[in-house]
């Protein structure tokens, strides 16, 4: 069991942000300035016109790797105001182009995104940053934001190999790219930084791509690319449920003896209202307009689980969202969150009846949420596997 969830108060949420925000706003620097740029952002608004920044440390930096660095955040347990203190030192130095225009430089922000280590730079804004710290469901957030005159490279990216020959190469496709990378050890953020600035693809259809689409985009690709391999494992023969949290996230992965399907429900904790998306064994034909990027980035995540163990299922997910999680912090925290609860040792159970009946005295003592809502309309549950018969 969990242990009971305190109430976060409003006080203490404006004290994390105050005290990041306040410690930024004394080292912001003057309108130029050389940093360490770990990854660059572009914005959707005004599509096809849209914002590039460059995102950058307050200062060069050995470390900045690990302004945006996801993964490793959550295998050392980084808390909110860990992520939020780090997040608020970058800058995002931004200028208006179209999505389809590819100049000199552009290919000087897409060096920083094919670069396996942050690349330092020289920036000049037309005023000083100012601060603009705005959490977001999808992205990361940053602290700082400037119109960008013009910048330079002062150190030499650092491009692996296999990187540069798919971006050389205009006659391969974006979806192989990311599949390939991905399988050598890439990880979706470096993966999912590289698409947004149109760095694979046929020729012709190569452009910018707004970070929050990109997002979601490479979990789509990269869990569609492991649902075709997964789809040929044998059926798992256990009734498993994986439970975890990180970050007020907590998350239920329940394994069922059947073909691929997959289902996620998202609630708050004490809450009535709830989302849900599902996809049979054929696929999704739509957006997952419900639970959003947290649905393909959950995906990812079971697929990973699935693929380790060489085994199919159906799997039904369930999020309880605390007060906990008081700042939003982006997509990724959904993805490693289910990542931690998929790496913590499963329990077994007998039946499909004795595990649903474990999950809804689970959710209702833990979260005060009455699961059976979910169980009576889940689709997933709805559906006949040969453990019925």
């Amino acid at each position: 069991m969990f242990m009971i969830l305190k109430k976060v108060s409003y006080r203490q949420k404006e004290a994390v942000l105050r005290s990041a925000l306040n410690r930024v706003s004394k080292k912001l620097p003057k309108e130029s300035f050389v940093s360490s740029s770990p990854s660059p952002f572009v914005g959707r608004f005004g599509y096809p016109v849209v914002n590039l920044g460059v995102l950058t440390t307050l200062e060069v930096s050995d470390s900045a790797w690990l302004y945006d660095a996801p993964r490793f955040w959550s295998s050392e347990n980084f808390k909110i105001s860990d992520i939020v203190g780090l997040r608020a030192e970058l800058i995002n130095s931004s200028f208006k182009i179209s999505v389809k225009k590819f100049d000199s430089v552009l290919a000087s922000v897409q060096e920083i995104a094919l670069s396996k280590k942050p690349v330092d730079v020289e920036v000049k804004t037309s005023k000083p940053p100012g601060l603009f710290f705005r959490p977001d469901s999808f992205m990361a957030p940053v602290g700082a934001f400037a119109r960008l005159q013009k910048f330079n490279l002062t150190s030499n990216p650092k491009i692996p190999t296999i990187v540069q020959k798919f971006y050389d190469d205009t006659d391969c496709r974006s979806v192989e790219a990311l599949t390939t990378l991905y399988s050598k050890g890439f990880d979706e953020t470096s993966l999912s930084k590289m698409l947004s600035v149109g760095s694979f693809g046929l020729e012709k259809h190569r452009k910018l791509v707004p970070t929050r689409w990109s997002i979601t985009a490479t979990d789509d690709v990269l869990g569609k690319n492991l649902i075709d391999e997964v789809k040929d494992f044998p059926l798992i023969s256990d009734f498993l449920l994986f439970k975890g949290v990180y970050l007020g996230n907590f998350y239920f992965v329940l394994f069922f003896p059947g073909k691929w399907q997959f289902e996620l429900f998202e609630s708050y904790v004490g809450s009535n209202e709830f989302s849900t998306d599902f996809e049979s064994f054929s696929g999704r034909k739509d957006y997952a307009g419900s639970c959003a990027g947290g649905y393909y980035s959950v995906r990812l995540a079971v697929l990973e689980k699935l693929r380790q163990l060489k085994r199919q299922a159906s799997v039904l997910v369930l999020r309880f969202i605390s007060d906990d999680y008081f700042i939003p912090l982006g997509v990724w925290v959904t993805r490693e969150a289910a990542r931690k609860a998929l790496k913590n040792q499963p329990l077994k159970f007998s039946d499909k009846n004795v595990m649903l009946e474990f999950m809804k005295k689970i959710s209702k003592q833990n979260f005060g949420v009455d699961s059976s809502v979910f169980f009576r309309i889940s689709r997933l549950l709805s559906q006949k596997s040969l453990a019925d018969f």
